[in-house]
């Protein structure tokens, strides 16, 4: 149990650094934002198609991968307590890996293709990036963090329940899985950034309780 818990304390520090190295590239190398439409799209992919990559595996793939484990650690914590929540959270889990983890590889295994095409036709080029652009991004959970607000949702009510974890992590965890729910509602997409900020903290803070404390169940 002991080596399982520092794995996921290990698999939370490294979420939440690939939150902040993602933001990182996205927001400064990239300035993903500014760019408005497919043809300028294209044209970032071909100047920064290593950039790109790399960004897609830290944040999409292995991030899926590293879910699994900490998923596992805080089953593993919470199962005495709350079985029932914590099974569900688990499986919510592992679809959330599962997408990340296809948005990733989608994202990635259209760059050859369309790189390929861009040196022919930049404009059916820019088409085509479009489309796995939109996959990968909807695989990702670009359109609202569902799966991720309902899976931080279910452990912090499940940790509420059975114990296991501190009141005010918990409370935290149903803040920001409220954050993710929501943002899947027309209008409110921009919370998923205030749900990856949020859930930062969150990470950071579950890895050192799995890495320092030992569960204590509630009465």
């Amino acid at each position: 149990m002991k080596t399982l818990q520092k794995s996921g304390a290990f698999a939370a520090f490294y979420l939440a650094a690939a939150y902040i190295i993602g933001i990182a590239l996205f927001l400064v190398v990239l300035d993903y934002p500014s760019i408005t439409n497919p043809a300028q799209k294209v044209a970032l992919l071909v100047e920064q198609q290593t950039v790109i990559f790399w960004t897609n595996l830290l944040m999409y793939v292995f991030f899926g991968l590293v879910l699994v484990v900490l998923a596992l650690a805080l089953y593993d914590r919470l199962k005495t307590g709350a079985p029932a929540l914590a099974q569900v959270a688990t499986v919510l889990a592992i679809i959330w890996a599962g997408s990340l983890v296809a948005s990733g590889m989608v994202a990635n295994a259209g760059i050859a293709p369309v790189l390929a095409l861009y040196a022919q036709d930049p404009a059916q080029a820019a088409l085509t990036w479009q489309v796995f652009e939109t996959v990968g991004s909807g695989l990702g959970n670009g359109n609202g963090e569902i799966l991720g607000g309902v899976w931080t949702l279910l452990i912090s009510l499940a940790a509420l329940r059975g114990g296991g974890l501190p009141k005010a992590l918990n409370f935290l965890g149903l803040l920001v899985g409220a954050l993710g729910i929501v943002s899947i509602l027309p209008g409110l997409t921009d919370l998923v950034g205030m749900f990856g900020l949020s859930q930062i903290i969150w990470f950071v803070w579950m890895g050192i309780i799995l890495l320092r404390r030992q569960p204590v169940q509630a009465a």
